[in-house]
């Protein structure tokens, strides 16, 4: 069983999962806000080379070889970042980031090259599979499956999180088999699903929806285990003393999450 353990620096908590231990990382807390990337990696590798983009809800995916390196005056302006919602390392010593509100953030690490990768999963990213998009990206640089380890941070749970019949349709097609399409049919096999992604909710063409269950769902059609996969059990809208939600307050405001890659 993967444990989740918060930490301190300077006395401001953030999240760790025992599943990645050997990299530095961290699913940070709103209370470093307004602080960025290039100020984080502090707490993780003071010497590693910063990164991140501009996330756009997509599911593009980028080389750090693609993206330069963050300034240490980084800002909070992404005008001039390239568009992307997942960033791969290609060396060591590189920390990767990521920006969540309710979106699920995702870090993955792999046991022989060192590599490391970030993602920032919400529901559009993941009804476009950006996940196994990232997954197939550690495979052009080499990477075997039994060698990943993933870790999913704080988002929205299920409990809360109400979307539209059509959104639940749009995520379900990518976990059920191709000749589910119609609505009616989706949804019936979603419920039906052990450990379903999905709940009823009182208002009609309603559900709701557990969005980390079903980018599992998605690693677990790839053939990566479950051992391998870690969820922490933290809801950002449920914990608003520790984390931002942009479902319960319409505020633009973010908790980062990264990771930093070491050598093979």
């Amino acid at each position: 069983m993967h444990t989740w353990h918060w930490h301190q620096w300077q006395e401001l908590p953030y999240l760790k999962c025992s599943l990645l231990e050997s990299w530095p990382h961290g699913f940070f807390s709103r209370h470093f806000s307004p602080r960025t990337p290039a100020e984080l990696v502090e707490v993780l590798e003071p010497n590693a080379a910063a990164y991140r983009v501009k996330q756009v809800h997509g599911n593009l995916v980028l080389g750090t070889a693609q993206v330069r390196p963050l300034p240490a005056s980084d800002s909070a302006d992404s005008a001039e970042l390239l568009e992307a919602d997942a960033l791969l390392t290609q060396h060591p010593q590189e920390a990767v980031w990521v920006a969540s509100a309710d979106c699920v953030p995702v870090l993955i690490a792999d046991t022989q090259t060192g590599n490391v990768a970030a993602i920032h999963a919400g529901w559009r990213g993941t009804a476009s599979k950006i996940l196994p998009q990232a997954i197939a990206e550690f495979q052009a640089q080499g990477s075997q499956l039994i060698n990943l380890r993933i870790a999913m941070g704080p988002a929205i749970s299920g409990e809360v999180y109400q979307v539209s019949s059509e959104v639940a349709l749009q995520l379900g097609t990518t976990i059920l088999p191709q000749a589910t399409t119609s609505l009616e049919d989706v949804l019936a096999a979603l419920f039906d699903l052990a450990q379903s992604p999905v709940l009823p909710d009182s208002e009609p063409d309603k559900v709701r929806v557990d969005v980390r269950r079903v980018n599992a769902l998605q690693l677990e059609q790839l053939g990566i285990s479950p051992q391998q996969v870690a969820i922490s059990p933290d809801c950002t809208y449920k914990q608003p003393q520790s984390f931002f939600s942009y479902r319960r307050d319409s505020l633009k405001k973010v908790q980062w999450s990264g990771i930093v890659s070491v050598p093979s």
